[in-house]
Formats: C-alpha cells, structure tokens, sequence
C-alpha cells in the first residue's frame, strides 16, 4: 500500500479508493495500516507528498512549482503545516534557512559529564538543543543544519532569543521546573510528532521503554520505529529522549551518548521531588 501511495502521488487518494486497491474495507484498511505503519494511509500519504515538496525546494524550484508538483491544492494547505513540518516557511528552507534569524547561546551543562550545551531559537521557538565537549564543535554542527541562516550568538542574559529558554532548560535539569513546556520549532513526520508528544508527557524523574511508548500509541510492534524517533529528536531535553529505555532496563542508544544519557538520568534521579519513583535502568 506504501508503494501504491508513492506511486500515485502526488494525486489525491481517498481512503475509500486505497481500500478498493487492496481488496478490503476501508476500515480495516485504515486500522491494519496504522498498526503496522504507525500512522494513517492519509498521514502517510501527505509525509511522502511534504517530502516531495522539500526534494523540489532543494532541487531549486520556487515554493509555487514545488508546492504544486507536489500536489498541494493551495499555497495555504503547505504554509499552514510550515512551523511544525518544517520548522521554517517553505522559502527558507529551501534556502537553507537563508534570511532565518538564529540566536544560540553555549552554556555548561547540569553536570561536568554532560559537557557544553548548545540552546538555539528562532522568533518561533527552540529550534535546536545539543550536546558537546566543546564549543566550536556545537557551532559547526548548528550551522551544517542551518547553511544560510543568519546565525548569531548572545549571552544567556542579554535578552537574545535563546536566553529565556537556556534559563528554563537549566532550571528544569536543577529539577525547579519539573513540567518543561518550551515552544518548539522543529522539522517532524507525523510518527515522530506522535512519539516526541509522549515523551515530553514523561514525567521528571522516570522512564519509559521504547515497547511502553509503543504500546501507548497502539503500535506495540513499533518499538524500533519508537527508537529512531528519539535518535532523530533535534532538541535535547526539552524532548526528554534520554527518559526512554529498553524494555530489560538497559539503557539503549543516545543521540548525544550514551554516557550524557546516563548522567542525566542519575541528575534527574537525584533532582527529583521524594515519593516520585524513578526506575534505575542498568548501563
């Protein structure tokens, strides 16, 4: 059915005429396909056509020709889903982010092992948070995302974009702020919206397996689906990834290391309000 709808688009498709495709009922089409794929064929479906309308960006085409290419039936359908989809307008970023303004501020972690911490953000929201030994290793990393932005960097004081956030982060790794609600502005599939909102439901001070996030979207085959989702989380933190484990306990994988993933567990564990129960997973 994937490859039906790729091969389709970017025409629309009806759930109706997906189910006349695959010879079944366009309910248990629909339910069949979101057990496996984690998402509907209709979420599915615009994912593959806002990829199409990001390769035409990217190949040079202006946002109306891409836009169309793609499918889109007016300008609005794509802007609506801009801040959220792609974390910028359709323009900049196809431009790499040029004429974006990016604030960012590099401060030290909640603890020596977590190194330097990068907070960076646009007029919309925290648009990267990220971990490192060192401060010109973060820089490179945030401008290799962002090419053409206009990137510049302020101190966490001196009222730029990104100092306010770099207080609240800072204040809910000291535990002062147990329920981080930072606006966000992020590329994400609707698999990867679905999952980042349940881990940002986790509380301080717990964890999650990768099968429980699973099961908690009705996927319970997708824990792996789960995990590449948490490895793809641009923002560190404030979509606490590091709060979900295997299914054994271990800890799993970590964008940032698996040694930051464990002292911020053990920080957090030691932060954490008495009679909120943590479960220790083992290293």
């Amino acid at each position: 059915m994937c490859r039906f709808i790729d091969e389709q688009l970017p025409e629309p498709l009806t759930l109706a005429a997906l189910a006349a495709h695959a010879g079944l009922s366009p309910f248990h089409l629909q339910r069949i396909f979101k057990r496996v794929m984690g998402v509907s064929p209709r979420e599915y479906a615009d994912a593959r056509r806002l990829d199409h309308f990001k390769r035409g960006l990217r190949a040079g085409q202006d946002v109306t020709t891409a836009l169309y290419d793609a499918g889109y039936g007016s300008a609005s359908r794509i802007y609506e889903r801009a801040p959220t989809r792609l974390g910028m307008t359709p323009a900049a970023y196809g431009r790499g982010g040029l004429g974006m303004a990016i604030g960012y501020t590099i401060v030290d972690g909640a603890a020596a092992s977590l190194g330097r911490l990068l907070v960076a953000a646009t007029p919309r929201g925290v648009c990267a948070v990220m971990m490192g030994p060192s401060e010109a290793a973060l820089t490179v990393r945030l401008r290799s995302e962002y090419p053409a932005a206009q990137i510049h960097r302020a101190q966490p004081d001196d009222g730029a974009a990104a100092g306010p956030w770099v207080r609240a982060l800072k204040a809910h790794l000291e535990g002062a702020e147990p329920h981080l609600d930072l606006p966000l502005d992020v590329r994400a599939t609707a698999f990867q919206c679905r999952v980042w909102a349940l881990l940002r439901a986790i509380p301080y001070g717990q964890t999650r397996s990768y099968g429980q996030i699973a099961r908690a979207l009705g996927q319970p085959k997708a824990a792996r689906a789960v995990a590449r989702a948490c490895a793809t989380n641009p923002v560190a933190i404030a979509i606490p990834c590091h709060r979900v484990v295997r299914e054994n306990g271990e800890l799993g994988g970590y964008r940032w290391g698996r040694q930051r993933k464990q002292a911020l567990l053990e920080h957090e564990r030691t932060q954490a309000p008495e009679g909120r129960p943590m479960r220790q997973p083992r290293a």
